[in-house]
């Protein structure tokens, strides 16, 4: 029961009515007796600045932040960790006194996805498609994971050369190479493991990010695109050609997980959290 007591947490969002995120934590605080609640809150753009203090002064312990406000979150913490600098993006925020902290969890929780499905990562050749947020969120965690190679493919080679100059600069000690979409080599188009961090994959009629004929039973093929009901055209098609897939819900559920462990500073019930998204 909500009471004067209970703890507020919050996704700040345009449009959040389509979140998942309420459901999968507050399923977590009510299997743990945990008096915390989470709501989703519809914050514009023009609005974002004002809420981001209200939040602190109405005593939230944090909140999410999804589209369109992860980068413009970066101004408005007082610290970032080293995935949302490296990102310029912000989708946790945990706040203490009046001081607010901004993390990036999506790449931490791709690594925890690729654990439970069994993807080993260490010393392997990565192929990223991708360098937005999530791309890079998730670049950096592989490389303090160890990765041998990382191979960034980007429409754009000058945005990509940019997260590839970030990584370095942060003292990622990986290979890394930067390719146009339409020129991949060899060493690019055999890796045993690519990410998908792009944003096709939302809608039905998107083309696959890469060709089909680059997943087989070798590969490991790790989506961040999350449909809800629905597995993307590219999670498919790699099930059918033996690939080890890791889908877009499995990063949701342990971002979601370990920005839970940052507001309340135990291990949420991740089994609860999982039931809700399912």
């Amino acid at each position: 029961m909500i009471g004067g007591g209970t703890k507020l947490l919050a996704l700040i969002g345009d449009p959040v009515g389509h979140s998942l995120s309420p459901a999968m934590h507050n399923a977590a605080f009510a299997a743990d007796g945990l008096d915390f609640v989470y709501v989703a809150l519809n914050v514009g753009a023009d609005d974002l600045p004002a809420a981001v203090c209200g939040a602190a002064a109405l005593g939230l312990g944090g909140f999410n932040v999804t589209m369109p406000h992860k980068r413009a979150m970066v101004p408005l913490v007082d610290s970032l960790d080293e995935g949302a600098g490296i990102s310029g993006a912000v989708n946790t925020v945990v706040i203490e006194g009046q001081k607010l902290r901004g993390y990036n969890t999506d790449g931490p929780g791709m690594v925890e996805a690729c654990r439970e499905a069994g993807i080993a990562i260490k010393d392997r050749r990565v192929l990223l498609l991708g360098s937005g947020g999530a791309a890079a969120s998730i670049a950096a965690a592989f490389c303090d994971e160890g990765i041998g190679e990382l191979h960034i493919i980007n429409r754009d080679p000058e945005h990509a050369g940019t997260l590839a100059e970030k990584l370095r600069e942060a003292g990622k000690r990986v290979e890394i190479e930067v390719h146009p979409t339409e020129a991949l080599d060899e060493r690019a188009v055999h890796a045993p493991v690519i990410v998908n961090a792009t944003p096709l994959g939302m809608r039905d009629e998107d083309p696959l990010p890469l060709p089909a004929e680059y997943l087989d039973e070798n590969t490991a093929l790790v989506d961040a695109v999350y449909r809800p009901g629905a597995e993307t055209a590219l999670v498919r098609e790699a099930r059918g050609r033996g690939a080890t897939v890791v889908t877009g819900r499995r990063m949701l559920l342990y971002q979601g997980v370990l920005a839970q462990r940052l507001w309340t500073g135990r291990q949420p019930n991740v089994g609860a959290m999982d039931g809700a998204i399912s």
